[in-house]
């Protein structure tokens, strides 16, 4: 495990996928992120590229040739992806393109993505460059898990997630057969800003949001106040997941979404998808602040 550390937080990173891992108070040792039970959900943040979600029978058509791509791409689980920069308060890590990526994605490029660390919060940046002498087509996002309930005297449904500003949106419904966007929505917010937790809330699957216009949501406790928030600034869409009865919730930024149950699968259609013109270089952040008053 990669760390870095200040003042306030302790942050781990793993070195396979490049997967955040740790959040924690140095003067309290509050624990942030969820510990990646395998006999519940294994992982802790999987970076999400080239692709956000599920595409229809796993695949897509780009250039009338049919490529295989795995649920939310294939960063999670690399073991190519390297550090290749390490500062008092930043990691970096790369993935380039090889023989064996050209398979499931037939464009020339590096993924890197940077973690920094200022104060109480951390910033999570995606860089994608074009090495190909053609466009390519991504979508990229994050997926932390988040501890909740924080404390031991609380539960689940003792906490919100809160958004900066009134909200109209509803959640478009996932086919829970095979993992496609419907054009089914319904609402799920509770009060005009904020969508109180439930064990059973992720029983249809993924909360997902085209149209939000908040730019950022926080985790509330009703007892303990704001733990932490994620600022969704360079991100179009938004995803909210756990697995029912768990005791985290993902806050997911996304550029993309799952393929649609109607798609025709073409890549350069596909819904939220990047184009990003050869030799160009595309960037996307999101921030995760924790809240000073559980740092002890």
């Amino acid at each position: 495990m990669y760390q870095l550390s200040n003042n306030y937080l302790n942050i781990g990173v793993l070195p396979k996928g490049a997967e955040l891992c740790q959040i924690n108070a140095v003067n309290n040792n509050n624990q942030f992120m969820w510990h990646a039970d395998p006999n519940i959900w294994g992982s802790f943040a999987p970076n999400l590229f080239p692709i956000i979600g599920c595409l229809k029978e796993d695949q897509y058509m780009f250039n009338n040739t049919k490529y295989t791509m795995p649920k939310h791409g294939f960063v999670r689980h690399n073991t190519d992806i390297k550090l290749v920069s390490q500062t008092e308060n930043s990691l970096v890590f790369s993935l380039l393109y090889n023989e064996d990526l050209l398979k499931l994605f037939p464009f020339k490029f590096e993924f890197i993505i940077t973690y920094t660390l200022k104060d109480n919060t951390l910033e999570v940046n995606h860089t994608v460059k074009n090495l190909d002498n053609q466009t390519i087509y991504f979508s990229v996002g994050g997926h932390p898990a988040f501890k909740c309930p924080l404390y031991k005297d609380e539960d689940y449904t003792d906490y919100s997630l809160v958004f900066e500003t009134n909200e109209t949106a509803e959640t478009y419904l996932l086919n829970t057969q095979n993992g496609l966007l419907t054009d089914k929505t319904k609402p799920v917010f509770t009060t005009k800003n904020s969508i109180q937790l439930r064990p059973d809330i992720f029983n249809e699957d993924a909360l997902i949001f085209k149209d939000l216009i908040s730019k950022k949501v926080a985790l509330v406790s009703k007892t303990h106040g704001e733990i932490l928030s994620v600022s969704l600034k360079d991100f179009d869409y938004l995803g909210i997941w756990a697995k029912p009865n768990a005791p985290y919730v993902c806050i997911e930024p996304w550029l993309g979404i799952a393929d649609h149950e109607q798609t025709t699968q073409q890549l350069t259609k596909k819904e939220g998808i990047i184009t990003l013109p050869a030799n160009k270089t595309f960037s996307a952040s999101y921030n995760i602040q924790i809240h000073e008053r559980h740092l002890g």
